[in-house]
Protein backbone atom coordinates (compact mmCIF):
# COMPACT_ATOMS: atom_id res chain seq x y z
CA UNK A 1 0.00 0.00 0.00
CA UNK A 2 1.22 3.71 -0.50
CA UNK A 3 0.71 6.69 1.69
CA UNK A 4 -2.24 8.03 -0.54
CA UNK A 5 -4.18 4.62 0.42
CA UNK A 6 -3.07 4.54 4.14
CA UNK A 7 -4.73 8.13 4.09
CA UNK A 8 -7.97 7.42 2.19
CA UNK A 9 -8.56 4.22 4.77
CA UNK A 10 -7.65 6.73 7.41
CA UNK A 11 -10.49 8.97 6.15
CA UNK A 12 -12.96 5.99 5.84
CA UNK A 13 -12.59 5.15 9.29
CA UNK A 14 -12.83 8.34 11.16
CA UNK A 15 -16.13 9.10 8.87
CA UNK A 16 -17.31 5.96 10.29
CA UNK A 17 -16.20 6.65 13.21
CA UNK A 18 -18.07 9.53 13.52
CA UNK A 19 -21.45 8.32 12.33
CA UNK A 20 -21.41 5.39 14.88
CA UNK A 21 -20.31 7.87 17.54
CA UNK A 22 -23.97 9.55 16.11
CA UNK A 23 -25.56 6.55 16.61
CA UNK A 24 -24.41 6.03 20.04
CA UNK A 25 -25.06 9.49 21.52
CA UNK A 26 -29.30 9.02 20.75
CA UNK A 27 -28.96 5.64 23.00
CA UNK A 28 -29.57 5.96 26.72
CA UNK A 29 -26.80 5.46 28.85
CA UNK A 30 -28.65 1.88 29.97
CA UNK A 31 -28.10 1.00 26.61
CA UNK A 32 -24.06 1.81 26.05
CA UNK A 33 -23.78 -0.59 29.03
CA UNK A 34 -26.03 -3.45 28.36
CA UNK A 35 -23.76 -6.67 28.12
CA UNK A 36 -23.59 -7.99 24.60
CA UNK A 37 -22.41 -11.11 23.32
CA UNK A 38 -19.83 -9.39 20.67
CA UNK A 39 -16.84 -6.63 20.68
CA UNK A 40 -15.33 -6.29 24.25
CA UNK A 41 -18.71 -6.49 26.09
CA UNK A 42 -20.71 -3.42 25.05
CA UNK A 43 -21.07 -0.89 23.37
CA UNK A 44 -19.61 1.60 25.21
CA UNK A 45 -16.24 -0.26 25.68
CA UNK A 46 -16.28 -1.43 21.71
CA UNK A 47 -16.15 2.26 21.58
CA UNK A 48 -13.61 3.15 24.16
CA UNK A 49 -11.34 -0.19 22.63
CA UNK A 50 -11.25 1.27 18.65
CA UNK A 51 -10.01 4.75 20.32
CA UNK A 52 -7.64 2.76 22.48
CA UNK A 53 -6.30 0.36 19.76
CA UNK A 54 -5.97 3.44 17.48
CA UNK A 55 -4.31 5.28 20.21
CA UNK A 56 -1.78 2.06 20.99
CA UNK A 57 -1.18 1.70 16.91
CA UNK A 58 -0.21 5.25 16.60
CA UNK A 59 2.23 4.91 19.53
CA UNK A 60 4.00 2.07 18.30
CA UNK A 61 4.46 3.46 14.80
CA UNK A 62 6.41 6.30 16.55
CA UNK A 63 8.43 3.50 18.28
CA UNK A 64 6.83 4.24 21.59
CA UNK A 65 6.04 2.06 24.79
CA UNK A 66 2.70 1.83 26.00
CA UNK A 67 2.95 1.68 29.80
CA UNK A 68 -0.86 -0.45 30.02
CA UNK A 69 -3.60 -1.01 27.42
CA UNK A 70 -5.90 2.17 27.84
CA UNK A 71 -8.89 1.21 30.15
CA UNK A 72 -11.46 -0.08 28.58
CA UNK A 73 -14.05 0.39 31.93
CA UNK A 74 -14.41 3.85 32.62
CA UNK A 75 -18.01 5.17 31.92
CA UNK A 76 -16.43 7.83 29.64
CA UNK A 77 -19.64 10.08 28.06
CA UNK A 78 -19.92 9.24 23.84
CA UNK A 79 -19.26 13.36 23.65
CA UNK A 80 -15.64 12.64 25.09
CA UNK A 81 -14.84 9.85 23.24
CA UNK A 82 -15.43 11.72 20.01
CA UNK A 83 -13.17 14.35 21.06
CA UNK A 84 -10.52 12.19 22.11
CA UNK A 85 -10.74 10.65 18.65
CA UNK A 86 -10.42 14.15 17.33
CA UNK A 87 -7.15 14.38 18.80
CA UNK A 88 -5.57 11.43 18.21
CA UNK A 89 -7.10 11.92 14.24
CA UNK A 90 -4.72 15.02 14.53
CA UNK A 91 -1.93 13.38 15.98
CA UNK A 92 -2.40 10.46 13.49
CA UNK A 93 -2.40 13.12 10.56
CA UNK A 94 0.57 15.09 11.22
CA UNK A 95 2.49 11.73 11.90
CA UNK A 96 1.40 10.40 8.39
CA UNK A 97 2.47 13.94 7.54
CA UNK A 98 6.19 13.18 8.06
CA UNK A 99 6.20 9.95 6.07
CA UNK A 100 7.04 8.92 2.72
CA UNK A 101 7.97 5.55 0.70
CA UNK A 102 10.94 4.25 2.59
CA UNK A 103 9.74 5.28 5.79
CA UNK A 104 6.80 3.27 5.23
CA UNK A 105 9.29 0.48 3.87
CA UNK A 106 11.62 0.62 7.44
CA UNK A 107 11.09 -2.01 10.01
CA UNK A 108 9.54 -0.07 13.23
CA UNK A 109 10.20 -1.83 16.71
CA UNK A 110 8.32 -1.22 19.70
CA UNK A 111 7.13 -2.77 23.04
CA UNK A 112 3.62 -4.11 24.02
CA UNK A 113 1.83 -2.86 27.23
CA UNK A 114 2.71 -6.38 28.65
CA UNK A 115 6.63 -5.65 27.39
CA UNK A 116 7.35 -7.53 25.02
CA UNK A 117 9.74 -6.62 21.89
CA UNK A 118 8.43 -6.40 18.80
CA UNK A 119 9.81 -5.27 15.37
CA UNK A 120 7.50 -5.27 12.07
CA UNK A 121 7.60 -3.21 8.67
CA UNK A 122 5.53 0.53 9.19
CA UNK A 123 3.36 -0.43 6.35
CA UNK A 124 2.12 -3.91 7.85
CA UNK A 125 1.70 -1.61 11.04
CA UNK A 126 -0.68 1.17 9.57
CA UNK A 127 -2.42 -1.83 7.79
CA UNK A 128 -3.35 -3.30 11.12
CA UNK A 129 -4.40 0.00 12.63
CA UNK A 130 -6.50 -0.07 9.59
CA UNK A 131 -8.04 -3.53 9.41
CA UNK A 132 -8.46 -3.56 13.82
CA UNK A 133 -10.88 -0.89 14.15
CA UNK A 134 -12.98 -2.15 10.94
CA UNK A 135 -13.71 -5.70 12.72
CA UNK A 136 -14.65 -3.29 15.85
CA UNK A 137 -17.09 -1.05 14.32
CA UNK A 138 -19.01 -3.62 12.60
CA UNK A 139 -19.39 -5.26 16.37
CA UNK A 140 -20.52 -1.73 17.06
CA UNK A 141 -23.03 -1.53 14.63
CA UNK A 142 -24.88 -4.29 15.03
CA UNK A 143 -25.05 -3.74 18.66
CA UNK A 144 -26.84 -0.53 17.69
CA UNK A 145 -28.72 -1.83 16.04
CA UNK A 146 -29.90 -4.26 18.53
CA UNK A 147 -30.10 -1.55 20.60
CA UNK A 148 -33.02 -0.10 18.62
CA UNK A 149 -30.37 3.05 17.75
CA UNK A 150 -31.22 2.18 13.79
CA UNK A 151 -29.31 0.54 11.18
CA UNK A 152 -26.09 2.35 9.90
CA UNK A 153 -24.74 2.03 6.20
CA UNK A 154 -20.53 1.12 6.87
CA UNK A 155 -19.64 0.11 2.93
CA UNK A 156 -16.22 1.67 1.85
CA UNK A 157 -18.36 2.04 -0.98
CA UNK A 158 -21.41 3.65 -0.22
CA UNK A 159 -19.10 6.33 1.35
CA UNK A 160 -17.01 6.45 -1.46
CA UNK A 161 -19.04 6.61 -4.51
CA UNK A 162 -20.60 9.59 -5.98
CA UNK A 163 -23.51 9.83 -8.31
CA UNK A 164 -22.43 9.74 -11.94
CA UNK A 165 -23.45 13.09 -13.81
Amino acid sequence: MNLATFEQMFRYGDAMNDRILTAAAGLGLTQLDLPQDMGVGSLRRTLLHILAGESVWLKRWRGETETRWPDEKVPTPIAEIQAAMNTLRGERSAYIATLNDAKLASEQTYRDSKGSLFVARLADMLMQGCVHSIHHRAQAVNMIRRLGGGSLEMDYMTWLRRPAT
